[in-house]
């Protein structure tokens, strides 16, 4: 039966592991590939602002609360249609969703380019963060469609390691631009032109389910079913029973406390190395890179991880390891960092935090794993709705921290309170939810 499936570790021929060469070989993790490459870029755009900002404030004349205004404005939007937009997913089909959100919101990055005041540049932030909104709850829905669930996690935190990867080269990808074209415009044109070519292409590509994709193998698209049917999702067995309100609650204030850590390091993290640490601009910008870069890699780790440790144990076990591994050493770095004084070791402290705490992309496999198949898209909006408000709310927060005390150590102890907000909510997760009927008690 297909609850007896799910207390036990995933275990039949189609879940063993497989080389790295082959599985690329498969069509359906070129379709991961696909979804990780768009979200990188889609990662660049967001951080093509942050770069531009001192030709943009030269050039505008903004003042210090406008550029706030600007630099938060994504967030406005993209927090507020994370749950529509998992709806739409759900309702009009991912791949659709993904097509029209790409060509959309790289037509807001381009339209940027030619923003004559600061007022115009909000708004083409505003509109950047609508269309942006149903990438990730979109893309958590065509992995579930596509993957087995021996492979879901490594292609879940790979697409999402786009965030991190995107951080780290964005900020490369768009200063190169800008130096080699004297202009933020033309960087942000060249980008927004990049990203409405790939989703286009990508829309080409993609297939909602492996059964609409004419030139999927045969051989494949029996595996893939087969080790379906092995894990109890085959056509016609019991579905997963709406989340319960405490498992919901958790995964919410768990996410919330991951994101205040992740987006306090993207929006203050520089500074603190700047100014905290007294690093020059070069300095600074090399030390960002291999923090996000570590983290990227991390994530990508924490897939491989997962999967091998749901052969070895019952899922429960497995998820919350790792998560308890994750928000552990995400702390303990926190907490470390004011104790450490050569800046050097303080860089490779942080990297290691980051390195644990990006296993937090983990996340994105609760929708799959656990809600109903027509509500995917749905829970993974609510969840990154939670995430995005942690965005909100964060850079806000730090930038009061630092004017009370005039330092960063009463920071890096705020951060550490979300981390183990993180550690708690993830650990009171219930993984070991069984697939039952619906309940009507019991909704999202």
């Amino acid at each position: 039966m297909q609850a007896d499936t799910e207390a036990r570790p995933i275990d039949s021929p189609h879940a063993r592991p497989r080389t790295l060469r082959a599985l690329l070989a498969t069509t359906r993790w070129r379709m991961i590939l696909m979804l990780f490459g768009l979200y990188t870029v889609n990662c660049i755009d967001r951080m093509s602002l942050s770069v531009g900002m001192p030709s943009i404030v030269r050039e505008f004349a903004l003042s210090p609360t406008m550029q706030g205004l600007v630099l938060s404005s994504f967030f406005w939007t993209y927090s507020t249609f994370q749950i529509p937009a998992g709806w739409a997913a759900d309702r009009f089909g991912a791949r659709r969703m993904i097509g029209i959100s790409a060509v959309l919101w790289g037509g807001f990055q381009c339209i940027a380019g030619f923003a004559v005041n600061g007022v115009m540049l909000l708004l083409t932030r505003i509109g950047l963060g609508v269309f942006e909104a149903p990438y990730m709850p979109s893309a958590t829905k065509l992995a579930a469609a596509w993957l087995p669930p021996g492979e879901r996690a490594r292609g879940l935190t790979l697409i999402d390691s786009g965030a991190p990867l995107g951080s780290a080269v964005g900020g490369l990808v768009i200063s190169a631009l800008i130096g080699a074209s004297g202009s933020w415009r033309t960087a942000f044109i060249v980008v927004g032109v990049s990203t409405v070519v790939l989703g286009i292409a990508v829309w080409k590509m993609l297939r909602e389910t492996p059964e609409q994709h004419a030139r999927l193998a045969a051989s494949e698209a029996s595996e893939i079913r087969e080790a379906k049917r092995a894990a109890g999702e085959a056509p016609g067995a019991v579905a997963n029973a709406p989340l319960s309100r405490g498992t919901i609650a958790a995964m919410v204030v768990g996410r919330i406390g991951w994101a205040m850590v992740f987006f306090g390091l993207v929006t203050w993290g520089p500074n603190y190395l700047s100014v905290g640490r007294g690093l020059d601009i070069r300095s600074m910008g090399l030390a960002t890179f291999a923090i996000f870069l570590a983290g990227a890699i991390g994530e990508i780790l924490s897939g491989a991880i997962a999967d091998w440790l749901q052969r070895k144990m019952p899922r429960e076990r497995a998820m919350k390891l790792l998560f308890g591994v994750s928000g552990g050493m995400s702390l303990l770095c926190l907490v470390a960092l004011p104790f450490v004084q050569d800046v050097r070791l303080a860089v490779v402290v942080l990297s290691v935090g980051v390195f644990f705490h990006l296993w937090g992309g983990l996340y994105w496999l609760i929708p799959a794993m656990l809600a109903p198949r027509e509500q995917i898209g749905l829970v993974g909006g609510v969840m990154n709705f939670a995430g995005t408000g942690g965005a909100i709310a964060v850079p806000i927060v730090v930038g009061v921290i630092v004017d009370v005390t005039g330092g960063y150590h009463a920071v890096l102890l705020f951060l550490a309170a979300c981390a183990l907000t993180y550690l708690i909510g993830s650990l009171l997760i219930d993984f070991s939810a069984k697939p039952t009927p619906r309940r009507t008690t019991e909704t999202v």
